[in-house]
């Protein structure tokens, strides 16, 4: 049995002896042979000379360094190899050191395994200079007074996650022109919480390899994750002109590659940094305008349910009670009001001025699902609001509206249905890897025209018509019309 083939057996052993309590809290979800493969293949070996030193933080079984320690046996024989693995669960030492054993034995590198804390841990063995990087970290949010996030935000930037900490730390390890690849989720690369760490990023490497898999569940499907992973290499020192964009389903089938231009992947004229996956997703071209330029404003619903529970009811008789509308009454474009089987209260019961002040005035209002679930066949998910009375709408849900007042009902629909687009859609996966929808993301958005959206609306069938349909309305609409404001 070979190096890798033995490894993947080891993993597989590990995840059996792995505590399903902890598991998740640890993050050991341990790369498959193929993943860590993909992975080693993206670094550049070339120019590697005398002992190169690889650094493998939360190692695991050692998929990871065993899979680039093979690619350097086989490609630069000539190079002495030096790993640094670390690991915080003893249960999973001794797999690990077997491994590593292994390349040992196989391949004639030398080692150093040390147990502990990465973020914490303090033994100078971590501290590089290293020539190689290959991680798989785990990933968990961070308390803003977390040690963790203190530590990290002392050393080089503050950081949300776990594994954004882990990707700080190894860079802030590495030689000059060393290079790193982690495996990590796609969070990332948009939105406001990673946004300081963009530009740290951004500022301190190079992006040499963006690999995205089409697949959320097949990449570690013996470890029950479902979180949308990404791998990327990267190089200390200035950005390169090119990035490599990769895509495959899984780790399983041959990536398709192609070079790309760095601006295609981070416009330059973007403050928030935000890095692109895919090259080239468009939308018509009558679609140029923000929310902004159009006059429409996007917040978040007013009502924090748990908050506010004094001001819920499930009496809807009581005079003076208000819609009460979640993200869970958003139907098929509209509003399931009151909600059949509900399993909170459907009316908002404003008694004081408090409660007042968090209702909107009656009319049309465009509500859209702020977190999606990940088998949900469109990120944004938008429905028309247009309600006998005043109306209180939750914080998981963002509404829009002109200068907090109603939106014009056929402006209103139009939005509703650009929104639930599949172009709109694409466009939006083409920029977000998250299932969470911000008002920001959508200030970000393409859109027609008032006037466009207003003929939409009157050309579409009414409510919200079939994917296929509104898809097909859209095209048509869009590619026959001329640009309304040439």
């Amino acid at each position: 049995m070979d190096l890798i083939a033995s490894t993947e057996t080891r993993r597989q052993a590990a995840l059996a002896k792995l505590d399903p309590s902890t598991q998740a809290v640890l993050g050991q979800f341990f790369t498959p042979v193929k993943a860590a493969t993909l992975m080693a293949s993206t670094l550049r070996v070339d120019d590697l000379s005398g002992t190169v030193r690889v650094l493998d933080p939360g190692a695991g079984a050692g998929s990871l360094s065993a899979a680039l320690v093979d690619r350097l046996h086989a490609e630069r024989p000539d190079v002495a190899v030096h790993v640094v693995a670390v690991e915080t669960d003893p249960v999973i030492m001794p797999y690990l050191r077997a491994t590593l054993e292994e390349c040992q034995a196989a391949y004639g590198i030398s080692y150093d395994l040390v147990e502990g804390d990465y973020l914490l841990g303090e033994d100078a063995k971590l501290g590089g200079p290293f020539d190689l990087v290959i991680a798989n970290p785990p990933y968990g949010k961070l308390a803003a007074d977390s040690p963790t996030r203190l530590a990290t935000a002392a050393r080089a930037v503050d950081t949300p996650n776990i594994y954004v900490a882990f990707w700080v730390r190894a860079i802030a390890s590495l030689k000059k022109d060393g290079q790193g690849v982690f495996i990590v989720p796609r969070s990332w690369a948009s939105g406001p919480y990673y946004r300081q760490f963009r530009h740290w990023l951004l500022s301190t490497v190079s992006l040499d390899v963006l690999h995205e898999f089409e697949s959320r569940t097949k990449v570690f499907a013996d470890t029950n994750v479902k979180q949308e992973s990404v791998i990327a290499a990267f190089t200390l020192g200035p950005q390169a002109p090119n990035v490599i964009l990769s895509k495959s389903v899984a780790q399983y089938e041959n990536p398709i590659a192609r070079s790309v231009p760095f601006s295609v992947i981070v416009q330059g004229e973007d403050d928030d940094k935000i890095v692109h996956f895919t090259e080239g997703v468009s939308v018509p071209s009558a679609a140029k305008f923000t929310l902004a330029d159009l006059g429409i404003g996007v917040s978040t619903g007013k009502v924090v349910d748990f908050r506010n529970r004094q001001y819920l009811t499930d009496d809807l008789n009581i005079p003076g009670v208000a819609p009460m509308v979640y993200q869970s009454n958003i139907r098929s474009g509209g509003i399931e009001w009151p909600q059949a089987k509900a399993r909170k209260p459907q009316g908002f019961l404003a008694v004081d001025d408090a409660a007042i002040r968090q209702l909107l005035p009656q009319g049309p209002y465009v509500v859209v699902k702020r977190q999606t679930a990940k088998e949900d066949r469109r990120r944004v998910i938008a429905a028309l609001w247009d309600g006998p009375s005043k109306v209180a709408f939750d914080n998981k849900t963002n509404y829009l509206h002109e200068s907090k007042n109603p939106l014009e009902r056929d402006l209103a629909r139009g939005l509703m249905l650009w929104l639930n687009s599949t172009v709109l859609d694409r466009y939006f996966r083409a920029f977000s890897g998250h299932t969470q929808v911000n008002a920001g993301d959508l200030r970000r958005l393409p859109f027609p025209s008032r006037e466009d959206l207003i003929l939409l609306a009157k050309t579409a069938p009414d409510g919200l018509p079939s994917q296929e349909a509104l898809d097909a309305v859209v095209a048509k609409l869009f590619s026959e019309m001329p640009d309304s404001t040439a």
